[in-house]
This record gives C-alpha cells, structure tokens and sequence, in this order.
C-alpha cells in the first residue's frame, strides 16, 4: 500500500511540474520580447487571479530546465535597479 501511494506522489509531483513547463512556454510564447523571472511571475500572478503570488522562485528551476531542454532561448543585460537579469524566450522547438 505504501509503494501506491508513493506512486502517486510522485505522479502528482510530475504532472504538476509538466503543468508549470507547459504554462511557461504558453506565456512566453505569447510575449512580443523575452521576459525576466520577475516579468513572467507577473503575468503568472494576474492570469491566476493571484493564485500563484509568492512561488516565484519555484518557477527559476523550471525555467533553467526547459533552457537545458533546447525549448528556451536566454541571455543576461545588466540592469540599473539591481543585479543583471536573465531573459527568456522561446525558441522554434519549444
């Protein structure tokens, strides 16, 4: 019973996290310019009505992961408000 119900933890676990990629690519694929973390958590949060404020960094591994994946395009500026920032896009195979 326990093997069950580690299964479906982790199953759980999974789909969420191909949900979070999923969405991610939908918005910026939408997006006219590539976006920062912060830029693409904005959108997240007023899409979801606020569902999702505070879980901003969680969305970072993703973004990193689909990057490693060859579905995001990214590249760094510096910026005047703090430290440089990282922007993504997405590229013709994601």
């Amino acid at each position: 019973m326990a093997d069950i119900e580690g299964l479906q933890r982790k199953f759980e676990k999974e789909l969420a996290s191909g949900t979070v990629s999923l969405v991610l690519l939908a918005v910026l694929g939408r997006a006219s310019e590539p976006l920062y973390g912060y830029q693409i958590a904005k959108v997240l949060e007023q899409l979801g009505g606020g569902v999702l404020a505070g879980k901003q960094s969680a969305l970072y591994p993703v973004l990193r992961n689909l990057e490693a994946a060859g579905l995001l395009d990214s590249h760094v500026e510096p910026s005047v408000a703090g430290p440089p920032r990282r922007y993504y896009r997405i590229n013709q195979d994601g």
